[in-house]
C-alpha cells in the first residue's frame, strides 16, 4: 500500500479504495468496521474500532477514502488500525484509476488474441461455439476480474488468467502433438466464462460479492449450462459440446475443490493442471514480491499455510509475458 509514513512507529496516512467492508461486533460487544483496503500497490486489512456512524460516517465497497492509523503485524500479515477516516472531497483531486490494480495489458488486445485463436481453429464447430460466446460477453470481459480475493482479482484479471493459460496450452501442444489443440483451447477460453454471472462487479473491476446464481450454482455449473444452451442454438454436435462441458465441470480437479467430476480425458486434465498452475504462480509471485529479499512471507491460506521464501534472484515485478 502506498501510504505516507508520518513517523517511525508505523503511523501512516493516505488515500485508498475500499475493496470490502463489514460491520462486526467484538467479543466485548463493541461495534467495529473490518475493511480490506487497496490501491495499485496492494491491499491491507484494516480495523476501525468503536465505530460510530455519526462520528465516523458510513462506508461501502468501491469508495475512495482517506485514513490515518498505525500499521502492525497480526498473524504474520500487516494490519492497519484506523484512527481517523473520511470520505474524499473534490479538491482532493482523486483519480479512481490510480487505486485499481489492473492486468497490465490492454484488455481489448487480450480479448482479440483469444478471439483470433478461436477463429483459427481447424474444427469449425468449436470455432463457432467459442467465438460466439466471446462475442456475447465482450463488454464484461474487458474489465472483469478472475476472482473475489485470490488470484487475478484485478481489473481485466479474467482475460489475463485465460490468456496466460492459453499461451501455456499452446506450448504444451507443441511438446505433446497428440493433444487436441482446438479442444484444449476451447476448454481454456471458456472454463471461467460463467464468472461473469457468478460475481457482482463494479465498473472499477472489483468484485463486490457473489450473485444469487453464483451462490446457488457456481461458475462450473453455470458455464456448462451456457455451453449446452449455445451449442443447441448453433447446432453444435452433442459429442463436441459434451467434451467442452466436461472440461468446465472438471477443471477444479477434485470434488473437494469444487469439481463436479474428475477430468476424464487428456485435454480436461491439462486444463485442470494449467489452471491450477497459473493461479498458484500468480498468488506466489504476488506474495513473494512483498517479502524482503532473503526473507519469508507470512503464512498463506491459499498455499496451505505455507511461508514462501524470497530468494531475490529474479525481478518479481515482471508479470507474465503474453505478447
Amino acid at each position: 500500500m502506498n501510504f505516507t509514513a508520518l513517523d517511525n512507529k508505523g503511523t501512516v496516512d493516505g488515500f485508498c479504495l475500499i475493496k470490502t467492508v463489514d460491520k462486526k461486533v467484538s467479543s466485548k460487544g463493541d461495534t467495529y468496521l473490518d475493511f480490506l483496503l487497496s490501491d495499485k500497490d496492494g491491499e491491507i486489512n484494516a480495523k476501525l474500532w468503536s465505530y460510530s456512524p455519526d462520528l465516523h460516517g458510513e462506508y461501502e465497497a468501491n469508495q475512495i477514502i482517506k485514513v490515518r492509523g498505525t500499521i502492525s503485524v497480526y498473524n504474520g500479515n500487516d494490519q492497519l488500525r484506523i484512527d481517523r477516516i473520511r470520505h474524499t472531497y473534490a479538491e482532493d483531486g482523486i483519480n479512481t484509476d490510480d487505486f485499481v490494480k489492473t492486468a497490465g495489458y490492454d484488455s481489448a488486445k487480450m480479448y482479440e488474441a483469444l478471439y483470433t485463436m478461436a477463429e483459427n481453429f481447424a474444427d469449425n464447430d468449436l470455432s463457432r461455439l467459442v467465438t460466439h460466446i466471446l462475442s456475447l460477453n465482450r463488454e464484461a470481459l474487458l474489465y472483469w476480474p478472475a476472482a473475489f480475493k485470490l488470484h487475478h482479482a484485478i481489473r481485466g484479471g479474467l482475460l489475463m488468467h485465460t490468456l496466460s493459460i492459453a499461451r501455456l496450452a499452446e506450448s504444451v501442444c507443441a511438446i505433446y502433438p497428440f493433444v487436441d489443440k482446438d479442444l484444449l483451447l476451447s476448454g481454456v477460453i471458456l472454463h471461467d466464462i460463467a464468472k461473469l454471472t457468478e460475481f457482482t462487479v463494479a465498473e472499477t473491476g472489483i468484485v463486490t460479492g457473489y450473485s444469487v446464481r453464483g451462490n446457488l450454482l457456481g461458475h462450473l455449473t453455470e458455464g456448462a449450462i451456457a455451453v449446452r444452451k449455445i451449442s443447441e442454438q448453433l447446432g453444435i454436435p452433442m459429442e463436441k459440446s459434451m467434451l467442452v462441458e466436461h472440461m468446465i465441470l472438471s477443471h477444479h480437479g477434485e470434488p473437494e475443490f469444487g469439481a463436479a467430476v474428475r477430468p476424464s480425458f487428456i485435454e480436461a486434465e491439462l486444463l485442470s493442471e494449467l489452471d491450477l498452475m497459473d493461479a498458484r504462480i500468480y498468488e506466489m509471485r504476488e506474495a513473494v514480491e512483498g517479502a524482503e529479499a532473503g526473507g519469508f512471507t507470512g503464512k498463506l491460506w491459499a498455499m496451505d499455510n505455507r511461508k514462501l521464501f524470497n530468494h531475490s534472484r529474479t525481478d518479481l515485478t515482471n508479470g507474465p509475458k503474453l505478447f
